[in-house]
């Protein structure tokens, strides 16, 4: 781990983007704290300026506390990120694993399944999906989670294919493993280190896909996420700007870190990538 640490330390913008992770994750886990109000309430008069009246980033159309929704909004967006992304995880690697190790026919079925997916466009797909199950939190995530699950799948077939061949495997088969040990136990662990850093990725594009949905009016009703605060902006944008600024700050801030993470750990976790690119 420390030599983990030392490798991701080099890259400069991995730990920027680190420090603003945890400032983001701070903001959200310290949201009741910092905000104790519902961010749903009226704070005080609609399109108050930033600074003024105590809002430090203004108020909406309803006098809302803009900084109160982005606190409390990010608890949301980072939420739908993980668990959707998590989700995702479970069904690409899964399709992978059984893909690259059992091949044959077995991986062109998998591939077919997973290219099917992959000709209908992401973003459409997930609209469609959500407007046919209602907007809900549990709809969103279902939605992002299916839509993204099929780059894990062939990355993970990938190194699946490459590493059921080596000796480990073979010595595994030869002791009289059965298949769901060798995957899981042998093969899974060293094809860990594409799959944390497409997780990473992945994180940063379900809150984009989430924000998006939000914007176009798909999101929970009863969330404060940073979606809808664009979302609510869009049509005050010269009055009152912003509404619709910070918000999409914050996004931008929190996809950036993410992807300056996902850099990060693919050079510590591949020293020999980090010394090409140096």
């Amino acid at each position: 781990m420390t030599e983990f640490w030392i490798r991701f330390a080099r890259n400069r913008g991995a730990v920027v983007g680190l420090v603003i992770l945890v400032l983001v994750a701070a903001m959200a886990v310290l949201a009741p704290v910092l905000f104790p109000r519902s961010p749903w309430d009226m704070a005080g008069a609609p399109f108050m300026p930033p600074g003024e009246m105590g809002m430090l980033l203004g108020s909406d159309s309803l006098g809302r506390d803009v900084a109160a929704g982005i606190a409390h909004g990010a608890r949301i967006s980072l939420m739908v990120g993980a668990v959707s992304t998590v989700a995702s995880l479970g069904i690409g690697v899964s399709l992978g694993a059984i893909a690259g190790y059992a091949g044959g026919w077995v991986d062109d079925a998998l591939m077919r399944f997973t290219e099917f997916f992959q000709t209908i466009p992401s973003f459409i797909l997930a609209v469609l999906l959500v407007a046919i199950f209602s907007p809900s939190i549990t709809s969103i995530v279902g939605a992002i989670a299916i839509v993204s699950w099929p780059p894990v799948a062939r990355v993970v077939r990938a190194e699946f294919l490459s590493l059921r061949g080596r000796e480990f495997v073979q010595a595994a088969e030869c002791l009289g493993k059965s298949r769901l040990a060798i995957i899981i136990g042998d093969i899974l662990p060293n094809a860990l280190s594409p799959i944390v850093v497409l997780a990473s990725l992945m994180v940063a594009s379900a809150i984009l896909l989430e924000s998006a949905l939000s914007f176009l009016g798909l999101g929970d009703p009863n969330l404060m996420t940073w979606g809808f605060l664009i979302g609510s902006g869009r049509s005050v944008i010269r009055l009152a700007w912003w509404m619709s600024v910070f918000p999409g700050v914050a996004i931008f801030l929190t996809v950036l870190a993410l992807n300056l993470v996902g850099e990060g750990l693919s050079d510590a976790l591949n020293p020999r990538l980090a010394r090409g690119r140096a």
